[in-house]
């Protein structure tokens, strides 16, 4: 799981500041009203922003229609399973009797109440961060390669020795970055607080937002010229305040820092005295614990929330699913995910009930594809469709593969997977996020990605960006059909979000570039999702 730190923030962190002083439900609910930060929620037409008409589709399309309860699983680092607007919609095991510790419906996951952690020991602790595959592989083949010419190598065993020399020049590359990222955004970070602090001071704001800032009127022109720049800034870069601008930068910091030290560190190895399995042994299913919070749940909890935050109890957010169950299973963590943990996840998704899962996670070296890949096709033969994140390194997909790859190793295309790129908020040059991988034939869509408002962990709201965050807006679209057209297929519902996206020609920025290029051409459909066309398009094949 990556952090994607945009190229706003890289490369205009330090002239930010201007110079300044020193239960099932029958039908749906009452309509409550979008809160202003969940502009994802909103129509293009409408409201002006690049969201997929969640609003415009209750209002005119769902409302007093009945629904059925659908569960979606969410694959990620854990879920805060306390939240308010989460605990109500969160899945529960029928046939599990909470804290008893026995396994009372033989499925070989004791309370696993409101799902699974594969991250977890027996002992009841838990793996948080973790190396990067790329590192694991590093530490596997140097003691076999390191050295030797490629000559010297047995034939059958080249491939492998390709395959190290190509990881150690990734590994050494994120080194690089990252100790570069480190040294640029703590400077940044630095000197940003300083400067926010002593135009707080001056304006006498408790808080730099662009409510406040457009309001000042200060008497010495320097300062409102500063003031009056800070509030530009802000709205250019999506961001309601100052305040935001540096948690990202310090959340980006502080992973720089935990990957030089563990995820980019060969000796460091969690699994181990934590688990204590064999990872690569993939059939090996009976292992983990309960915890479905984990050390750190904040990425877990913010996807939840999008999915299907509750719409009914006038608080916090709205949820894109109305009737959602929510399903828990931790196997991601912070670096790269494990093929066996995500193998199992799928399969305990699947034999539990969920219709769709959702996979905001993605790495690009996988030991143990073909584990992954027969769970996808086990997943596939019982109609669950799967959603995942297209990743941040905005990087084409067709030419550097992202797993798990839309592809099977046959090369036949999964039927059942959607690959998601992020959108931004304005149809504009914009409009992709900078950190967004793409790919005319491996993304299908794009979904509102950047500066996305949800639910986080300890009862707060906040906004993340990631590609990780327009996967859930497609699942919870997914749970939407599904919930009012039952009888949908995991395909039906995959053609349905593709076929009913809006397709843009706007010249956008080509992600990690200044290039610009049509928007159409950076997906296999051209366009970014629209609950409202698919929900039309659904009920007009039932009226049939």
């Amino acid at each position: 799981m990556s952090f994607p730190v945009s190229s706003w923030l890289r490369l205009s962190a330090l002239a930010l500041l201007l110079p300044v002083v020193g239960a099932a439900q029958n039908a749906a609910p009452a309509l409550p009203a979008v809160p202003a930060q969940q502009w994802y929620l909103l129509d293009p037409k409408a409201d002006g922003v690049m969201g997929v008409s969640v609003r415009k589709t209750y209002d005119e399309l769902l409302r007093n229609r009945p629904s059925a309860p659908v569960v979606v699983a969410i694959i990620d680092a854990g879920i805060d399973t306390a939240h308010a607007d989460l605990k109500r919609l969160l899945w529960t095991n029928p046939k599990e009797v909470a804290g008893n510790g026995l396994d009372d419906d033989q499925n070989g996951y004791a309370d696993d109440v409101h799902g699974w952690n594969f991250l977890g020991g027996a002992d009841g602790r838990n793996v948080d961060v973790e190396t990067y595959e790329d590192t694991r592989l590093i530490a596997r083949l140097k003691p076999l390669y390191e050295g030797k010419a490629r000559t010297a190598v047995p034939a059958a065993k080249r491939a492998e020795y390709d395959l190290y020399q190509k990881v150690k020049k990734t590994q050494a590359d994120k080194v690089a970055e990252n100790t570069e990222r480190a040294e640029s955004l703590g400077k940044a970070y630095l000197l940003n607080k300083e400067g926010a602090d002593n135009l707080k001071l001056a304006l006498n704001l408790p808080r730099l937002d662009t409510a406040s800032l457009r309001r000042v009127s200060p008497a010495d022109p320097n300062l409102y010229r500063a003031a009056l720049g800070l509030y530009g800034n802000l709205r250019e870069a999506g961001y309601a305040d100052m305040e935001s601008v540096l948690a990202d930068m310090k959340e980006g910091l502080d992973q720089s820092k935990s990957l030089l030290d563990f995820s980019l560190n060969p000796a460091f190895n969690p699994r181990a005295s934590i688990i204590g399995d064999n990872p690569e042994d993939t059939k090996d299913r009976r292992y983990g614990n309960r915890d479905n919070h984990g050390p750190d749940p904040s990425h877990g909890t913010h996807v939840a929330g999008i999915i299907g935050a509750d719409r009914t109890n006038n608080q916090g957010i709205l949820g894109i699913a109305d009737n959602v169950r929510l399903m828990a299973i931790r196997a991601v963590p912070n670096g790269d995910e494990r093929d066996k943990d995500i193998a199992n996840a799928i399969r305990y998704a699947v034999d539990n009930g969920a219709s769709i899962i959702n996979m905001s996670f993605g790495k690009y070296y996988s030991p143990q594809r073909e584990a992954v890949e027969e769970a996808m096709k086990y997943a596939a033969s019982k109609g669950v469709l799967l959603v995942h994140s297209a990743g941040n390194e905005s990087q084409d997909i067709d030419v550097q593969v992202q797993y798990p790859s839309p592809l099977y190793l046959s090369g036949q295309r999964i039927p059942n997977l959607i690959t998601v790129g992020a959108a931004a908020r304005t149809n504009d040059r914009n409009m992709v996020a900078d950190f967004s991988n793409y790919g005319k034939k491996n993304v299908d869509v794009f979904a509102p990605g950047h500066q996305i408002y949800s639910t986080l962990p300890g009862q707060q709201y906040g906004n993340k960006s990631g590609t990780s965050m327009a996967s859930p807006v497609v699942a919870g679209m997914a749970a939407v059909l599904k919930s009012y057209f039952p009888s949908l297929s995991a395909t039906d519902l995959k053609r349905l979000i593709l076929a009913s996206v809006d397709v843009y020609h706007t010249k956008v920025l080509k992600p990690g570039t200044q290039k610009e290029v049509d928007f159409a051409e950076l997906s296999n459909t051209g366009g970014l999702v629209n609950l409202y066309r698919a929900v039309q398009m659904a009920s007009a094949e039932a009226a049939k």
